[in-house]
């Protein structure tokens, strides 16, 4: 079963992020008066009371760092680190498992303190990410060392993996959007099957690699690092943990800076409901940008996708282009617009019998090389959001729900219909909580980034995470942008105002606008 599309993993298209999403100004709607946030604690280490000395005493034996399975090894500049945390947060004297981290020290001699990141999913692997977004942040990389790790669960830190390469080939056959009783019998056994493999391997660590679990982690982090206040960059998934770090830890709260906001007011169905509008959304943005009309190309689009589901597409492979794999084609070039001419170009070849270029990019969100073997983001990122969503609609009640997301978007209300049953079918532990609670009271501002353009994180949820932050913390900068995330993606803007929020702690505006 493939991903879709959940809190996606910045790490699909980092590349593409990284390369900027073009065309915006400096203009802005703040009057250039900002306020000042505390000075950044100096003093190495904040409390971490109730902890064995075991965990809190840890020292971090940071060497060389090896190559993983998404990326090469980094260059000498990186180091890499295990911190050992307990298995389950209510025995903290109890077992402990490994996390993974990398470390890039402050680049300039004014150093402020660590700076971690998470780059979504939930995942997404920052041992393998971080180091090539550090371009991105070079200004940040001046005064902070740049940290990242792999969450439990994840890569290195005990990474879950469900499935074989060629199972997860063979479940890309399964139609995510069944039309017919058998279509959906096998979807739904598919999902359960995917779950099984997932308690076959994760084991205990299946009821332990929840949002909330890893924010204690973040904090444990903090500590042994050294760092009196937490300071923080999360995108995407990672706006939600940051979210709930802030929520548990609001006197560590230093610097935070959220970044293509998950909305934290949604449940499960909420959040597949935005990501239909936001979606369509995007692919409105991209139709009116190619010269067509909105609603007749997003027709052409769905009738595509239907003749596929009839007659899957040769490829210049062995392989065929189902109709599962032409829709994950769609859904990746809408993440930055420096990928629409990709999409068109793939779009045309479909539309004239070959399915090459849409196989290609749906294999780039999958994760899935030229050898055939696939990286198991997905399956982390699930047995992580199934930990966390209470809610678990059936199939019949999912069903119920297809009318209403098909007049959201003929193109992808199918699919995210179907996906608020299939996602979490039958998993073997039961989910923790409808929303995620991110309020902060007395915590420092928290700088929240919304991007009016964006796909997968649509625009109202910054709005929304400002809100439940409270009053006087969460404070928001809008981006009139297109793609995931806003920082490093053109807008010198943004950049200028988190880079002087991070940096300096100047605080914009509540409401700062850059068009």
């Amino acid at each position: 079963m493939a991903r879709f599309v959940r809190w996606t993993a910045l790490t699909v298209a980092a590349g593409l992020l990284a390369a900027g999403c073009g065309g915006s100004s400096d203009d802005s709607s703040d009057d250039g008066k900002g306020t000042s946030a505390p000075p950044p604690a100096e003093s190495s280490g904040g409390s971490a009371s109730g902890l064995p000395s075991s965990l809190t005493g840890q020292k971090l034996d940071w060497g060389d760092c090896e190559a993983t399975d998404d990326a090469p090894a980094p260059g000498d500049e990186w180091r890499c680190a295990t911190l050992k945390v307990p298995l389950d947060w209510a025995e903290p004297g109890g077992r402990t498992i490994d996390l993974a981290l990398i470390r890039s020290e402050a680049a300039g001699d004014d150093r402020i303190g660590s700076m971690l990141f998470n780059f979504g999913g939930p995942g997404g692997s920052g041992v393998s990410t971080l180091p090539a977004y550090a371009s991105t942040a070079s200004a940040l990389h001046e005064r902070y060392d740049l940290v990242s790790w792999d969450p439990r669960g994840v890569g290195a830190s005990e990474g879950v993996r469900c499935r074989s390469d060629e199972e997860i080939q063979a479940a890309e056959a399964v139609d995510v959007s069944p039309d017919t009783p058998a279509e959906e019998t096998a979807y739904f056994r598919d999902a359960a099957d995917f779950g099984q493999g997932c308690e076959e391997s994760a084991g205990e660590l299946l009821a332990h690699v929840s949002t909330a679990d890893t924010a204690r982690d973040m904090d444990l982090m903090r500590h042994v690092l050294g760092d009196a206040k937490m300071h923080y960059f999360g995108i995407s998934y990672g706006t939600e943990l940051g979210g709930v770090y802030a929520h548990l830890f609001p006197k560590n709260v230093g610097r935070l800076v959220l970044d293509a906001v998950v909305d934290p007011s949604a449940d499960a169905v909420g959040h597949a409901k935005n990501q239909t509008i936001g979606f369509q959304r995007a692919l409105n943005d991209y139709l009116k940008a190619t010269g067509q009309d909105p609603e007749q190309g997003t027709r052409k689009i769905a009738d595509l996708l239907e003749r596929i589901d009839a007659e899957p597409l040769p490829t210049s492979s062995e392989r065929e282009l189902t109709q599962t794999l032409a829709f994950t084609g769609v859904v990746l070039p809408l993440y930055s617009k420096a990928s629409w001419p990709t999409l068109t170009g793939a779009l045309e070849a479909a539309e004239q019998g070959d399915g090459s270029g849409l196989l290609a990019l749906a294999d780039s969100y999958n994760e899935r090389d030229a050898a055939g073997d696939y990286a198991t983001t997905t399956h982390s990122q699930r047995v992580i959001s199934c930990l966390d969503d209470k809610q678990r609609p059936t199939p019949e009640e999912a069903e119920k729900l297809l009318p209403e997301f098909e007049r959201i978007s003929p193109v992808f209300g199918p699919f995210l219909g179907w996906d608020t049953a299939g996602w979490c079918h039958e998993w073997p532990v039961a989910g923790q909580f409808d929303t995620p609670e991110v309020s902060a009271p007395g915590a420092a501002p928290i700088l929240v980034v919304g991007n009016t353009g964006d796909p997968a994180t649509p625009y109202e949820g910054a709005r929304r995470m400002a809100d439940e932050l409270g009053k006087g913390v969460g404070v928001m900068l809008t981006w009139k942008g297109e793609g995931h995330g806003a920082y490093g993606s053109g807008s010198d803007c943004v950049d200028s105002t988190i880079n002087a929020y991070a940096l300096n702690g100047t605080v914009p505006k509540d409401g700062k606008v850059c068009s």
